[in-house]
């Protein structure tokens, strides 16, 4: 019998559906596959952890499949933070592209565990060994309660829509407590800059 595909997008509207309104979300503790690195996003050694991070995605996702667990590859994510701590993000914007920090993230189904990770890095290091391969990580993320909004256009134009989820934030009496993050839903490579589709998210307190 073939196993059925979980796709998290499907089954988990309260961490992928976003209005163009900024709103309020609680969100829990959830496991994802993360590479980091500091660099603009131009820069060619970001695409390459990118290429790195899929690989061992797919190699966890080969691995589940092989024990009855299939699922539809999440969408990539994003967190994009300066030097300075918290506080110092709203001006996340504002700072050369090539201060900014990066950390690329894949969510992961509950039913992935450490050992999936470790068993995909072992194959790739085998089969491939990338020089990043070390700054790979399995780990669990809790941003508990969100600000988010949907941004459709390009990245470069993400500005407005920044500051009108900063002035929300603001406004509702809490301050940013977590990095920019972004989730991409739209694919850059079939989908026009005008129509990408992103969830701009913060944690708050």
């Amino acid at each position: 019998m073939v196993a059925e595909k979980l796709d998290l997008f499907k089954v988990d509207a309260n961490y992928y559906k976003v209005g163009k309104s900024p709103e309020i979300r609680n969100l829990e503790t959830y496991n994802y596959l993360t590479i980091h690195g500091q660099s603009a996003p131009e820069n060619p050694m970001l695409w390459v952890a990118v290429e790195t991070l899929y690989q061992v995605g797919f190699g966890i996702k080969f691995i589940s499949k092989s024990e009855d667990e299939d699922f539809v590859m999440p969408k990539m994510e994003g967190f994009w933070w300066i030097s300075g701590g918290a506080k110092a993000q709203a001006e996340f914007a504002n700072t050369p592209k090539e201060d900014w920090f990066w950390k690329f993230v894949i969510r992961m189904p509950g039913f992935i565990r450490q050992d999936h990770f470790d068993r995909a890095v072992e194959t790739i290091k085998f089969k491939k060994n990338p020089s990043n391969l070390g700054k790979l990580n399995f780990e669990q993320i809790n941003e508990g309660k969100c600000a988010q909004v949907l941004h459709i256009g390009s990245y470069d134009a993400e500005a407005p829509t920044i500051e009108k989820l900063h002035e929300f934030i603001k406004s509702e009496g809490y301050e940013i407590a977590g990095y920019h993050h972004e989730i991409y839903l739209s694919d850059p490579r079939r989908t026009a800059e005008n129509k990408l589709r992103t969830i701009i998210r913060y944690a708050v307190q």
